[in-house]
């Protein structure tokens, strides 16, 4: 299925054409070697949630899926930006019915665990330096990737995103919610995380509108665990507030 990205040019893999190098991570992290351990790891660390990695994968491209569906925005061509291991791709082809999902990562052998778990015609997976940024992508979405990001770091890694997407596109910058002691607890417990620098959600929003991003909304989810599941219910009806363990801000490049 062909997309507006071009994929002889951009997607083939090659480097003849390669995008400016961006360091993803605080230099702290080997994602190389937690690649192969790396669902192990964090299974390990949000058991206490009573949920898999796969429940809050699911959950934050539904909530983003629904939203889509209510404002009648269609999404033809998806960059998951920091794809890790790729366990977001068939959300996203499942939930946003994407033409076309391109993962990004600085680790290579976490791309060739998604490769071999979700590579397909409909989802590529390559290095930062392999892809040139295009203004040709309809949603870009980063998904716990920003608090791996040294500070220093993040103004390009949004500039890299803001020039992937087309004039009008949109953002979804998912984060863990440092205001939430639930998450700070689960992330005390995760080894790839010990050297994790949060972003608060007026942070975020204000990284992402120095960036030239128009917000359009903060949403937080995941409050209850599933101990708690009856009380889930009233989850949407608070996702204005700040009680969830992640938080969704929401943004869309402007059409000029």
């Amino acid at each position: 299925m062909e997309t507006k990205l071009n994929r002889e040019s951009r997607l083939s893999g090659d480097d003849t054409n390669p995008g400016r190098e961006v360091d993803l991570l605080s230099g702290k992290v080997d994602f190389d070697g937690y690649a192969d351990e790396y669902d192990a790891h964090l299974g390990q660390a949000i058991s206490v949630s009573g949920e898999d990695k796969d429940y809050f994968a699911r959950g934050r491209i539904d909530w983003l899926s629904k939203y889509l569906k209510r404002e009648l925005i269609g999404v033809e061509s998806v960059l998951d930006f920091g794809c890790g291991t790729g366990g977001s791709t068939p959300h996203l082809l499942e939930l946003l019915g994407a033409g076309l999902v391109l993962g990004l990562d600085v680790s290579s052998k976490s791309l060739d665990v998604a490769r071999r778990l979700h590579g397909e015609d409909r989802a590529r997976f390559m290095l930062f330096g392999e892809y040139r940024p295009a203004q040709e992508v309809d949603l870009a979405v980063a998904n716990n990737v920003f608090h791996h990001i040294a500070p220093a770091e993040r103004r390009d890694s949004v500039q890299y995103i803001f020039d992937s997407l087309r004039p009008g596109g949109l953002l979804a910058f998912w984060e863990n919610n440092p205001w939430n002691p639930a998450t700070r607890y689960v992330m005390s417990r995760c080894e790839f995380d010990q050297d994790a620098v949060t972003l608060t959600f007026p942070e975020a929003r204000g990284l992402l509108r120095g960036g030239g991003f128009e917000v359009i909304r903060t949403d937080f989810l995941f409050i209850f665990p599933r101990a708690l599941r009856h009380l889930r219910w009233i989850e949407p009806h608070v996702a204005r507030l700040p009680l969830g363990t992640q938080y969704l801000v929401l943004c869309r490049k402007p059409q000029n």
